[in-house]
């Protein structure tokens, strides 16, 4: 089946009943359908052919969603990039996946060969040739191009096929979200580049209205939930405990049945006080780009189990894995493994990185945890040093990379402490020559980090911890900054 196909079935069972929502604009099922078909025989029209990537660089809105899926009718290979992140960033990313076109509101220097900027978007939205657009592609060839982070803080991409999207519709629909329903409503407030996007086609298949926010505002949200009676969402923690602290939380009256979350490990105590607001209606899905949200789930029976991610998804076998690739058995820690339809193809000209990835043909997912007895995985740490803070993955190479680069700095350190709202609090250790001032240095970090990679705080120490071959030892940092916190 082709994704293409879902949105057009979808506009002949549901029609004119909404299918998004966005401020005072709707569209119907059918309105979605016709104007993705505009979108997508006017991006072949411009010259684009069957594999091309193109690079979608836009907020939430009803034109990312357009644009989004006219791209897949098209066979064409989707490239999501968040605009929360640096030019830099972006550069690099249109550079590694090697995309032809990018799409976005005015922002200048992209550099790819074509460039459709917000108005000439809408113009072909609004006339491309109104005809089904649906170029079909084999169900492993590439659909679209997630990204992640290496050890160095360069992103590698992550190739997704159609096979791997069904998977993780069909497993959201049978395990996780079950309950969606026609005409019900999902508020998406998280970004629809990161994981909230991965509702929208469930949300399709079973004629469900989307209201989407173009950003996340915590009064506007709980209003929206309140006005709109939305029965489903997704959340990262971060905004939970955001949405738990605004005033408004305990003034509205909210109809939620599923709450969905992921993107990082939540705090007990956010999630005691989320159940105590909203009810038990949370679930929770984990994965990472690689194997993209559909590792594990907890629904809400069996949130009584803290600090838990969760069993394997239906089609999905998942293991604890020792350094030399044994199993290891319920209660002992090793490293999370996993297989199944739902993975990636593997990373996009790297098959040295892909090969490592999936050993003796499971991928290995660098987090550590253990399985108890009846078979629920818990996420204890992480093999690496990457960060997940907000819902976001940050390596501290990158951050420190663009620390080093203020004057008299010479050494940095940057590691996560525990936070009940951000996951992990990205803090950064700093030493140098001359009289290095952290205020000084947080202004630098503006314009060099985007907000989500930005340190929350910055220390200066005359020496940072080293090993016998000088690395610094970025764990005894912050083991010194927990005992000062005590």
């Amino acid at each position: 089946m082709q994704i293409g196909s879902i949105i057009r079935r979808a506009a002949l069972q549901y029609k004119d009943a909404p299918c998004i929502t966005e401020g005072d604009r709707i569209l119907s099922f059918r309105d979605f359908d016709a104007a993705t078909d505009r979108l997508g025989n006017a991006l072949i029209a411009k010259g684009l052919n069957p594999g091309d990537r193109v690079a979608v660089l836009l907020p939430n809105s009803t034109e990312c969603m357009i644009a989004y899926y006219a791209i897949l009718k098209a066979g064409l290979v989707r490239v999501q990039l968040n605009v929360k992140e640096t030019l830099d960033t972006h550069l690099h990313k249109l550079e590694a996946s090697q995309s032809r076109c990018v799409i976005h509101d005015g922002i200048e220097g992209l550099g790819t060969e074509i460039q459709i900027r917000l108005p000439e978007l809408l113009e072909m939205i609004e006339k491309g040739e109104q005809k089904p657009c649906a170029v079909d592609r084999d169900l492993d060839a590439p659909l679209r191009f997630a990204f992640t982070g290496g050890t160095t803080g360069k992103s590698k991409v992550v190739v997704l096929t159609t096979r791997s999207d069904l998977v993780e519709i069909n497993v959201f629909l049978a395990d996780l979200i079950p309950e969606l329903a026609e005409g019900q409503i999902f508020l998406h407030g998280a970004p629809i580049a990161h994981a909230g996007g991965a509702y929208f086609l469930p949300s399709i298949i079973r004629g469900v209205h989307s209201v989407m926010m173009t950003k996340f505002d915590t009064t506007e949200y709980l209003k929206l939930a309140e006005q709109t009676q939305a029965s489903y969402s997704f959340l990262v923690p971060t905004m939970l405990a955001m949405l738990l602290d605004d005033p408004v939380c305990n003034q509205v009256k909210t109809s939620f049945k599923i709450i969905s979350y992921g993107g990082s490990s939540i705090s007990p105590n956010v999630m005691k006080r989320g159940e105590e607001r909203f009810g038990r209606v949370f679930a929770q899905c984990y994965g990472q780009a690689e194997s993209p949200m559909a590792i594990t789930y907890l629904r809400p029976e069996h949130h009584g189990r803290v600090g838990s991610c969760g069993r394997p998804f239906s089609v999905v076998e998942v293991a604890i894995f020792d350094d030399e690739d044994n199993p290891l058995p319920p209660g002992e820690r090793g490293e999370i493994v996993c297989r199944g339809p739902q993975t990636m193809a593997g990373y996009w000209q790297m098959p040295e990185k892909t090969a490592e990835a999936f050993r003796n043909g499971w991928l290995h997912t660098g987090d550590i945890g253990i399985m108890d007895e009846d078979g629920f995985f818990y996420i204890v740490d992480r093999k690496n040093d990457m960060l997940i803070s907000g819902g976001y993955n940050i390596y501290p190479r990158e951050v420190e990379d663009g620390l080093m680069d203020y004057p008299g700095v010479s050494e940095v350190a940057v590691v996560g402490l525990p936070d009940e709202k951000w996951g992990d609090r990205v803090v950064a250790v700093v030493a140098g020559t001359g009289d290095l001032d952290p205020e000084a240095i947080m202004e630098f970090a503006r314009g060099k980090l985007s907000s989500v990679k930005r340190p929350k705080e910055i220390y200066v120490w005359d020496e940072l911890p080293k090993s016998g071959a000088n690395k610094i030892l970025r764990r005894s940092v912050r083991d010194k900054l927990l005992e000062s916190a005590k």
